[in-house]
């Protein structure tokens, strides 16, 4: 069975849907609270030097998540 796509293994320049934010933390509230919702684009602009963390355009703007954040966000590629 195929692996699912999280917001972690998005390639820089790349945009994909949201599907769903895994987990019950309260990051995954602030996640929701900033636009990170089922069905909108998100698009990874770069990574920092270390390649943590990466910046995210959504709904026309920026945010950073770390690596280990952006693995709990599941992803349906655009084509």
């Amino acid at each position: 069975m195929k692996q699912p796509l999280t917001l972690a293994d998005l390639k820089p320049g790349c945009k994909a849907k949201i599907l769903r934010i895994q987990g019950n933390s309260p990051f995954k509230k602030r996640l929701l609270e900033m636009g990170l919702v089922r069905g909108e684009v998100i698009e990874k602009l770069k990574l920092a030097p270390l390649a943590d963390p990466a910046e995210y355009v959504i709904k026309n703007y920026h945010v950073s998540l770390r690596r280990e954040e952006a693995a709990d966000i599941i992803l349906e590629e655009q084509v």
